[in-house]
């Protein structure tokens, strides 16, 4: 979605998961990815990747628009597992030349599981959108909310540079 959109609008992709994730899986320390993502958001128009908190506020101060793909809970759970199970069978290079673990399979870990996490979170992100969606902090922001495949596709094709500037 976020790579569509990127394009769309002919804007840069800033993928928070390549930033932060480093060769070998190591995080990036929370000052060097705060710094990273300042910068790739500093200036002109870009479309962040990601949901982390600790660089939600440097993000969302210089946004004008949040995109909210708010899935049901089954969809979502169902997408993670089928793109786990197919990152893990080809091997595919996600960012710095990390692959998907196997452990992502089997474990029940939030923290080394992709599955585990969005099992666990939906509820916690989806609360904290709403409840952000109404904060006076974010007034300045533009919420579209998305709540399944259908909408997400009509509101891509009408997405170009010029519409989102004018909303």
């Amino acid at each position: 979605m976020a790579v569509a959109l990127a394009t769309a609008l002919g804007a840069p992709h800033v993928e928070l998961d390549a930033i932060y994730h480093q060769p070998g899986w190591v995080p990036l320390s929370e000052d060097d990815f705060c710094a990273r993502v300042a910068a790739a958001t500093a200036t002109g128009s870009w479309v962040v990747d990601g949901n982390y908190s600790v660089v939600h506020e440097v993000v969302w101060e210089r946004a004008d628009t949040v995109v909210w793909f708010d899935l049901p809970y089954a969809i979502v759970l169902g997408r993670t597992i089928r793109r786990t199970i197919r990152r893990v069978i080809t091997r595919e290079e996600l960012w710095n030349a990390n692959k998907e673990p196997f452990s992502n399979l089997w474990s029940l870990n939030p923290e080394k599981s992709i599955i585990a996490w969005a099992a666990t979170r939906h509820r916690v992100y989806h609360r904290r959108y709403a409840q952000a969606e109404r904060d006076p902090r974010w007034g300045h922001l533009r919420f579209v909310r998305l709540r399944s495949q259908a909408e997400a596709d009509a509101f891509l094709a009408g997405v170009t540079s010029t519409t989102m500037k004018e909303q």
